[in-house]
């Protein structure tokens, strides 16, 4: 998706004219939704350097200009190309676009630096990186870029940035590796970014490579558990960006500080759906074993260990995949700082008590705490889907403060799920009534969202899509009993709804039921799917929520009575109701959100109550007619207020 795309002589003109900020807001609206003011700054005073770059009559005329082109599969946008070609190739330069006028150089962290960011000086990823990783993920997933031997040549514009006397940070020979593949221009350079552009753009291409760079095939997106066997034999699989780059430079600093100093260290990620933990959780996994760390990836949820274990068991033994992969009660007795790193995913899941009887043990946080030198949480709060997720950011703090650990937090915002789309997130948080957000009428762009009146036409499209690549599943809120005597036979049907619709849980006899061939005539729970992720999902939302009153509501006694996730909330209810009654709501709710935001390229709804059903619909609706097309917003509430979440 590109938000303006020109040749150079009309975005010279449309410049000149002040015609180019107008052109932008249209096309943005229409493309994406509400402007940032901020960035409408951003772009003006930006656009008015390219304007003084690009006026070199050696520039071909009917060379490209696109300005704002959303990278697939993420949410993040390239700031300006210009398209041609030289005597060789087809080309593509990318310029990052920076506002700084200070920096500060990090030491032992790769391609990090410092500069004053959302209102305080930040870590962030060098600008020459963030260009090259642009480059090489457009490369990743765009089949035209690859068929048509078009080169992308990165470079970073920092047009407010003076240069300093002597040694200047952002050109230190600590980032050289990435300045030499993306070069940096500051204030003062302007004829050097020109001569840049000239080495590549020698003739015009009247846009056609803009053209075959936003209308090309992009190429299936990477996950993690078909990825994950290439990561372990030290391949790179996922090319880090922004704050995913940051957390991990910054992990992989702390691991050698407690190595070092023999002071514990633990680090809180905090991160919404699809931002990237378990990407980059297994990234520190291999990078840390690597250097001879003794590294374990934890996590209470055994569908993805039992899916990672089963696509390395051709090339691992059993032993091995599972001294890398362990549950989150394997350290009830684990001396202290037995483990170099221990690196819990999705750490909203850990229990207190450890075991099939919940007796075990102490506190699963404590004891992987007191088990490693170093301890990484990635967690999302709004995640815990049962009356036993006690993971918290408090309880972590607080167990840390008791061995004396060093704390160090970190966010990830970056999103890679939901076709990219923050929007999405937020609005599905706004649609549930988990919280008020900004995108009351905004989705997103490109995300395939649908209600569904007939259960059968539901899952015949999620039949039809999963022949593709076998990346498309049915989900469902926990109301319906897991049948003892069909658990392991698909013909006897748990759900049944209205009409013809019949179908078994996931069966009890596979651990890998996200990535089995047959599993699509399953409908998944919320201990198959989270953690995991598919192109496609079908969720039926049962009668555990319902709409009545203008109001988004829950009823746990419409919950199944197999379903252990609320066990003891009848008792709670009793003693203390409110408490209850509040506690059983969350989880619901969380629930949903989790099952709604497993899809990548798109979701579907089903819901056992028309009036929910009716409710988004009307969501939907607004988002058609209800955006203004006039409306601006100033920042402080962002289509991507998952980020503000966070904070």
């Amino acid at each position: 998706m590109i938000i303006y795309e020109a040749i150079k002589s009309e975005f010279l003109h449309d410049v000149f004219e002040d015609k180019l900020i107008d052109n932008i807001i249209n096309n943005y609206k229409e493309k994406v939704g509400r402007i940032n003011k901020g960035e409408l700054r951003s772009w003006d005073n930006s656009m008015k350097y390219m304007h003084l770059i690009l006026l070199d009559p050696e520039i071909p005329d009917d060379a490209g200009v696109a300005i704002e082109f959303k990278i697939p599969y993420t949410s993040k946008r390239v700031d300006f190309l210009i398209s041609g070609s030289n005597e060789t190739n087809q080309s593509i330069v990318i310029v990052e676009l920076k506002q700084w006028q200070d920096i500060e150089k990090v030491d032992g962290k790769e391609a990090i630096i410092k500069t004053f960011l959302g209102g305080g000086v930040r870590e962030t990823t060098h600008p020459s990186y963030q260009a090259w990783s642009y480059a090489a993920l457009i490369k990743d997933y765009n089949e035209n870029v690859q068929d048509n031997q078009m080169e992308l040549y990165p470079c970073a514009y920092l047009h407010n940035y003076i240069k300093v006397d002597g040694l200047d940070p952002i050109i230190d020979d600590s980032y050289h590796y990435y300045v030499e593949k993306a070069p940096v221009f500051r204030k003062g350079d302007a004829a050097k970014l020109r001569e840049f552009i000239k080495r590549y753009i020698k003739c015009g291409d009247n846009k056609e490579n803009l053209y075959k760079i936003e209308n090309g095939r992009i190429r299936p997106s990477k996950s993690l558990q078909d990825s994950l066997l290439n990561m372990l034999k030290g391949n790179k699989e996922f090319v880090m960006i922004d704050d995913q780059k940051v957390v991990y430079e910054s992990a992989k600093m702390l691991a050698k500080e407690a190595q070092r100093t023999n002071i514990k260290q633990v680090l809180i990620v905090k991160g919404g759906p699809g931002t990237g933990k378990s990407v980059l959780a297994i990234n520190l996994l291999v990078e840390l074993t690597a250097q001879n760390m003794v590294c374990q990836y934890v996590t209470k949820n055994a569908a993805p260990r039992a899916i990672y274990a089963k696509k390395l068991k051709k090339d691992y033994r059993k032993g091995h995949i599972d001294n890398l992969f362990k549950g989150s009660g394997s350290y009830i007795d684990v001396p202290a700082n037995t483990f170099d790193v221990l690196i819990v995913d999705e750490a909203h899941r850990l229990n207190e008590k450890s075991g099939m009887f919940n007796h075990l043990g102490d506190n699963q946080m404590k004891e992987i705490i007191n088990a490693s030198k170093f301890a990484i949480f990635f967690i999302d709060e709004r995640q815990r889907v049962t009356l036993k997720d006690a993971g918290s950011i408090a309880a972590i703090q607080q167990f840390a403060e008791q061995f004396s650990a060093s704390i160090s937090t970190a966010l990830l915002n970056s999103q890679f799920r939901c076709n990219g789309s923050d929007g999405y997130l937020a609005w599905i948080d706004d649609v549930l009534q988990i919280r008020k957000t900004a995108n009351e009428s905004y989705i997103g762009s490109n995300y395939d969202f649908r209600v569904y009146s007939d259960p059968m036409e539901m899952r015949d499209e999620i039949f039809r899509l999963n022949q593709v690549n076998n990346k498309a599943r049915l989900l469902a809120g926990y109301c319906w009993d897991w049948k003892k005597e069909g658990k392991n036979i698909s013909q006897i049907h748990d759900i049944e709804l209205s009409g013809q619709f019949g179908m078994s849980w996931n069966l009890g006899n596979s651990d890998s039921w996200a990535i089995d061939e047959n599993s699509v005539h399953e409908v998944g729970c919320i201990h198959t799917s989270q953690g995991l992720e598919f192109d496609y999902v079908g969720v039926i939302i049962g009668d555990d929520m319902y709409f009545s009153e203008d109001e988004v509501k829950t009823d746990f006694k419409k919950r199944a009575k197999t379903d252990s996730s609320l066990k003891g909330i009848k008792k709670l209810s009793k003693e203390e109701p409110e408490k209850a009654k509040q506690l059983a709501d969350e989880i619901i709710r969380n629930t949903y959100r989790t099952l709604l935001t497993r899809g990548q390229k798109g979701c579907f709804v089903y819901c056992t109550d028309k009036e929910l059903e009716g409710y988004f619909c009307e969501r939907l609706r607004e988002i058609q007619n209800n955006y203004k097309p006039n409306e601006f917003f100033d920042g402080k509430e962002s289509v991507a207020e998952e980020r503000e979440s966070y904070e």
